[in-house]
């Protein structure tokens, strides 16, 4: 945790800039995104790291303050790519809502920043700031629905 909405500036003016068809749109203030600070986890990635397997159990939601991430769905003959999320995005939300495992491993293409979202903080954001809670998670499910409803992109919904 950290004590200022200072550190996650970069994060809301990447969110406001992405122009991806498949972007969430800012549906906070700067005081609830204050609000919202403290529920968030920073996490550096490398380039080539995976910041999540596919099948892994694990719920967090990730918003991507720079960098980008390939999505790729294995099995046993290959590995395909689904989609490359940037900076402004979102992912992890497919388990993040349906409480099932991931369906596809996320790899840093160059190294990133991402602020996380446990299902646990978002429980307590819930509790405490219901409001805020509600229109993140609206915001997020508009891009899951963004993603499925896109068929050659479907399983990006991670």
């Amino acid at each position: 945790m950290f004590n200022s909405a200072n550190d996650i500036k970069a994060l809301v003016a990447a969110i406001n800039n992405c122009q991806d068809e498949e972007s969430m749109i800012n549906p906070l203030t700067a005081a609830q995104w204050e609000i919202l600070a403290p529920y968030l986890t920073p996490t550096q990635l490398a380039a080539s790291q995976v910041l999540f397997q596919q099948g892994t159990q694990e719920r967090t939601l990730f918003f991507v303050e720079s960098g980008s991430l390939s999505v790729h769905f294995e099995d046993e003959k290959q590995r395909i790519r689904l989609a490359i999320v940037g900076a402004g995005s979102i992912v992890g939300e497919g388990a993040f809502f349906s409480h099932q495992p991931r369906n596809a491993t996320v790899q840093a293409v160059a190294g990133c920043r991402l602020w996380g979202l446990s299902s646990i903080r978002f429980t307590e954001l819930c509790n405490r700031q219901p409001t805020v809670a509600v229109a993140l998670a609206m915001a997020a499910g508009s891009v899951l629905a963004k993603r499925l409803g896109n068929r050659k992109r479907r399983v990006a919904a991670t």
